[in-house]
């Protein structure tokens, strides 16, 4: 098992490292957690045992450790396990036998078992018991992608917490403000990219960041370098592409598809951007005065264009077809050929 201090003596070179929350005032896109815990540590209430589910990335790991650290928890009295690669009942009863072992210098030693739902049957079953009967001075932290396979006699035992993924505006904002500490200048358009591909993620995010950062010579990114770098369509093939939806034009929208993927756009980038231009089409068109926030997701001629097909020339862009594009988007991962659930959206698309 890890000691906690063990990262401490790396010089942290990713961003989502280097810019991991340290204090709960640092934390973005948590707030109903935070505010428990908080509110735990002051009161001095806090539970023996957490268990906090929610998606890759969105913070459960790096919660554990502010939790720790305000309890005043001494780096040598915090223990990391990944029970992904530590999922046996040999680690499990190692583990049992340390938490009987006083902290060197802390009030509780502070356990926190990352990707708990990997743990074997048998390994639940010697752990149960530490969670019965907790040393007083023992916290346990137990963090999972997969809730519905940790037993219910674990999760009756702990305080469980979900972890949300964080909204697109909190991705895009720490994108910018990442950015902008690291020194570099970005569009709002680019950020927005980035923010769509992390998918929900901070760590992703981040991570995508930093590969844009790579390439830039002078400090200045534009949204055409970070769509190159991360696999994106230009903007222009996409506006291309919903005027040809609204012109019901399936073979030119085909071709624009087609030749996007020649150029190396990754298929699903392409369809997610799509969904997200046909949106904002119909945004705009049933609330205009969402065109100050649009502003700010879109580029001034992608606006321009959402503006121009939010008016009678768009009139084919409709919530059936905005339908179609999204439900092209939860199969593109999963199928055969990437390319065919827009294919077959568009071909849908123009029976109607």
């Amino acid at each position: 098992m890890a000691k906690g201090s063990d990262e401490a003596l790396h010089a942290p070179l990713a961003l989502y490292r280097k810019y991991r929350p340290s204090s709960f005032a640092q934390v973005r896109g948590q707030e109903e957690v935070v505010s428990v815990l908080e509110a735990a540590v002051k009161k001095g209430e806090v539970a023996h045992a957490y268990l906090f589910a929610g998606g890759r990335g969105t913070g459960k790991t790096s919660m554990a450790r502010i939790l720790a650290r305000a309890l005043g928890t001494n780096e040598q009295d915090i223990y990391e396990m990944d029970a992904a690669s530590n999922r046996g009942i040999d680690e499990i009863r190692e583990l049992r036998e340390g938490v009987s072992t006083l902290p060197f210098d802390s009030k509780y030693k502070f356990y926190i078992i990352d990707e708990a739902h990997a743990l074997t049957k048998d390994a639940w079953g010697a752990f149960l018991k530490t969670l019965e009967e907790p040393p007083a001075h023992a916290i346990f932290v137990l963090a999972t992608t997969e809730l519905d396979r940790v037993p219910e006699t674990i999760q009756s035992r702990c305080q469980v917490f979900r972890f949300k993924k964080p909204s697109h505006e909190t991705l895009k904002k720490l994108v910018l403000d990442v950015a902008k500490k690291e020194g570099y200048s970005l569009e709002p358009a680019g950020a927005e990219l980035i923010a769509l591909v992390g998918e929900g993620s901070f760590r992703d995010t981040l991570g995508t960041l930093q590969k844009a950062l790579t390439i830039s010579q002078d400090k200045k990114l534009s949204e055409e370098e970070i769509a190159k770098v991360i696999g994106a369509p230009s903007a222009g093939l996409v506006n291309d592409f919903l005027l040809a939806l609204a012109r019901n034009n399936t073979g030119d929208a085909l071709a624009v598809f087609h030749k996007a993927i020649e150029n190396g756009s990754e298929p699903q980038l392409f369809v997610l951007l799509a969904v997200s231009r046909v949106r904002g089409v119909l945004l705009l068109r049933f609330a205009p005065k969402l065109k100050g926030e649009l502003g700010e997701q879109f580029g001034a001629d992608d606006l321009k264009v959402i503006e121009q097909l939010a008016g009678k020339e768009g009139l084919a862009i409709n919530s059936q077809m905005l339908a179609e594009l999204l439900s092209a988007l939860i199969e593109t991962p999963r199928a055969p050929l990437p390319a065919l659930p827009m294919e077959l959206a568009l071909y849908r698309l123009s029976a109607t």
